[in-house]
């Protein structure tokens, strides 16, 4: 088993799982080019308590704690990317008040 326990694999199973559960969304996001029904405060609230997770698994030097939070980080931080990308555009794009003749 290469050095991992059940416990490990059981773990880099379940990192694996509910890390690939975002890739259907970002792909979405990034074809469509809407996050529009995506809460920010979600995202925002969750990318942080991922890095508290991964941080956590670094410090107890935890592998699939540590490999399955960096994957989830890296979609989730996407997700989170685009998300203040589009709302950046959608800020430009309104109008700013009456035009001045």
């Amino acid at each position: 088993m290469i050095g991992f326990s059940v416990a490990d694999w059981i773990g880099m199973l379940a990192g694996t799982l509910t890390t690939l559960a975002f890739l259907p969304q970002v792909l979405k996001a990034w074809r469509s080019q809407s996050t529009q029904d995506i809460s920010l405060g979600m995202f925002v609230a969750f990318c942080a308590g991922v890095i508290l997770w991964l941080v956590y698994g670094l410090l107890l030097r935890a592998w699939p704690v540590i490999l399955a939070n960096l994957a989830t980080l890296l979609l989730a931080g996407l997700i989170l990317i685009l998300k203040l990308k589009h709302l950046a555009d959608e800020k430009k794009r309104r109008p700013q008040g009456p035009a001045s003749e």
